[in-house]
């Protein structure tokens, strides 16, 4: 049924995001995309003025982690879509359910000169995204909204980008169709259940590989590993998943050289929701498994250089599920060895503290302080590059980190539209002094919004990271130095509270007061810090 009220466009569409559940949108109002402004606060949505495009689109990538809702972002044309690209990309790359809504120039073909004018939006756009369409009429419109909103819960989430005419917007039209059409995740064949549970039934050492697509399973994946006996890996993604401190989980160590060793030891390896990607294995395979499957929804991913004895397109969540209750009664017979998996975690957290001496530390400090519910948002630094291995996490979807684009920058915007979205639970940022250029303006949305929110911003003088590769190629480190502000009175500047703790115990006590303050604080610190 279509509702008659008749409004123009934009605010037809600000309607109907409401009336399908989106609460908050994050944007920039430009003369382009007034008409997307117009219904915002008459359909109940709240609004979140970025400083940047680009802060927008981490926003909306932050808060859609954070809550599992699609995160959505307002954009101007032009400029204002080529700056939310690389937030873009990096939900892309780590399969994040965004919509971005802008609008676009009606005529390009045969005019030139016109404001913010791109040879082609759409095309550029859908290098970064899932899909990217222009919207000529309101049906239209309406259909890609519903299509782009159904696909996040049948598909892998990845951005969508839709646009729309800046005078098709401004158009009165009538409303769209009050009903949301629905869908479900593939599932897998029960053939294949069946296979995989006689397999494990067999199993002495199965061993799992839990990746981001498991994230919403984490009860069914532990149930699967108690009733197995196996042992487990987690990617960086699916941390959690499996807690930390289960003694058979080997954490995210994949990177590990030794990691290959442990899983050709397996009789039997399955790998859910995981893509295997480079960025957890940093080698062209996992290892020469004796028998491998692999369950994802995504057809690609099982189609890659990791190919599978046994591919199995489906909802890793329900294929665990639907395992786990065929091997009910099975009592295992595995052969891991606790004590190992112990040893060779502390052998490879010693090499993770020994390539980047004095930071894991910061990690055990917050590991002691912070709430066990709180979420924390990472970017491209050092300091995040040990954490992700050596902090703790016992239940999935409390760290989120750029792992696949890798875009500087990321931590500070995801974190506040992560904040948005879960409210009261607490949210931290790490970010280190030269990621932190990149987004800085976004710190007055955290101040105009009054956001209980830690900022640890890691200040090593330099692009440490970079300077140690240049060295490791034997180039004379060089362009790794930039001069930086006094970032404490940045932040004052902006409005925020500020503190440079010198020992850990100060860290951990500017850590848990600015968890409480109404209003973000910088927390500055340096390898200087002492014990």
């Amino acid at each position: 049924m279509t509702t008659s009220l008749t409004r123009p466009l934009g605010a037809q569409m600000s309607h109907m995001l409401k009336d399908r559940g989106v609460d908050v949108i994050f944007g920039i109002p430009g003369v382009h995309n007034v008409e997307l402004y117009r219904g915002i606060e008459e359909a109940g949505i709240t609004h979140v003025l970025a400083r940047h495009e680009q802060g927008a689109g981490f926003m909306a990538d932050g808060y859609a982690r954070a809550t599992g809702k699609p995160g959505v972002a307002y954009l101007i044309t032009g400029p204002g879509m080529c700056n939310a690209m690389t937030p873009m990309g990096q939900g892309y790359s780590d399969s994040v359910s965004m919509l971005v809504i802008s609008s676009c120039l009606d005529e390009i073909a045969n005019r030139r000169g016109q404001l913010h004018q791109m040879k082609d939006q759409e095309a550029a756009a859908r290098t970064v995204c899932d899909w990217s369409e222009t919207a000529l009429s309101a049906d239209a419109a309406y259909g890609l909204m519903d299509r782009a909103l159904v696909e996040f819960e049948t598909k892998r989430k990845r951005p969508k980008h839709i646009q729309v005419p800046i005078e098709v917007l401004g158009a009165p039209v009538a409303g769209p169709s009050s009903e949301a059409p629905r869908g479900q995740l593939p599932l897998a064949r029960p053939a294949d259940v069946a296979t995989v549970a006689a397999w494990l039934e067999a199993a002495k050492k199965p061993m799992f590989v839990f990746g981001g697509g498991t994230v919403a399973g984490y009860a069914e994946a532990r149930a699967l590993m108690e009733v197995t006996g196996g042992a487990c890996f987690v990617t960086y993604a699916g941390r959690g998943v499996i807690a930390s401190s289960d003694p058979l989980n080997y954490g995210a160590y994949l990177s590990t050289p030794d990691s290959a060793k442990e899983i050709e030891s397996a009789d039997l390896v399955i790998a859910l929701g995981t893509e295997l990607a480079e960025v957890d294995i940093w080698r062209d395979t996992i290892g020469a498994c004796k028998k491998l499957v692999r369950v994802d929804i995504d057809a690609e991913c099982l189609q890659d250089a990791h190919r599978a004895d046994l591919p199995i397109m489906g909802d890793a969540q329900a294929f665990m599920r639907d395992v786990t209750e065929a091997l009910s009664g099975h009592q295992h017979a595995s052969q891991w060895d606790k004590g190992r998996i112990a040893t060779l975690r502390a052998a490879w957290r010693a090499e993770t503290e020994a390539a980047r001496p004095g930071v894991s530390r910061f990690g055990d400090a917050l590991a002691e302080i912070l709430p066990e519910n709180t979420m924390i948002y990472s970017d491209m630094t050092q300091i995040a590059y040990v954490l992700k291995n050596t902090y703790p996490v016992e239940k999935p979807g409390q760290w989120h980190h750029p792992y696949g684009f890798g875009t500087l920058g990321y931590a500070l915007p995801a974190a506040i539209g992560g904040k948005v979205g879960v409210g009261d639970d607490p949210v931290i940022t790490i970010i280190g002094d030269y990621g932190f250029h990149y987004t800085m303006q976004e710190l007055g949305v955290a101040v105009e919004l009054g956001l209980s929110l830690p900022i640890i911003l890691w200040d090593n003088g330099k692009l440490k990271e970079i300077e140690d590769a240049m060295v490791r190629s034997q180039i004379a480190p060089n362009a790794v130095i930039a001069q930086n502000p006094d970032f404490c009175k940045l932040a004052e500047a902006f409005g925020a509270k500020a503190v440079a703790p010198t020992d850990i115990a100060g860290f951990k006590d500017a850590v848990t007061e600015a968890l409480k303050a109404d209003g973000p604080t910088l927390i500055y610190i340096t390898p200087d810090v002492q014990d």
